[in-house]
């Protein structure tokens, strides 16, 4: 599966006045909708996704083609504070996880996973950031 995927749900979607956005939107193509098995939360201005077992939790979001990988990647990596030189357990996991794409069929990207506790935060029943 391609590792230049990104599946994004939150601040990075297309329609946010934001600099990472901004920045996705420029060096990437848009490729579609997609979905992935999880909730999601509110942790203050932005959402978090928290994978999940349950067919039944379901996160929106928008898949893309990332046209320089390595480079996009390690910017979206210094944004959400993960990786090499964040104290740990840093907020988010950029991991590969599996998708399905609107036509229905299965893919698989990165995306940031929450890796705090959600204890105390607000689910986004809807699964989409853009309705909470």
């Amino acid at each position: 599966m391609p590792s230049d995927h990104l599946f994004v749900y939150g601040t990075l979607m297309r329609g946010f006045e934001h600099p990472m956005a901004r920045l996705l939107g420029a060096n990437a193509d848009f490729l579609g909708e997609a979905k992935c098995q999880g909730r999601l939360y509110l942790v203050k201005h932005y959402p978090g996704l928290v994978l999940s077992d349950d067919a039944a939790d379901i996160v929106h979001g928008e898949l893309f083609r990332l046209r320089e990988r390595e480079a996009l990647l390690r910017e979206f990596d210094m944004y959400e504070a993960c990786g090499e030189g964040f104290p740990e357990p840093t907020e988010y996991l950029r991991q590969m996880i599996p998708l399905t794409l609107a036509d229905g069929t299965a893919s698989e990207a990165w995306t940031y996973v929450y890796n705090w506790p959600v204890t105390d935060l607000p689910r986004i029943a809807s699964g989409r950031f853009l309705e909470h």
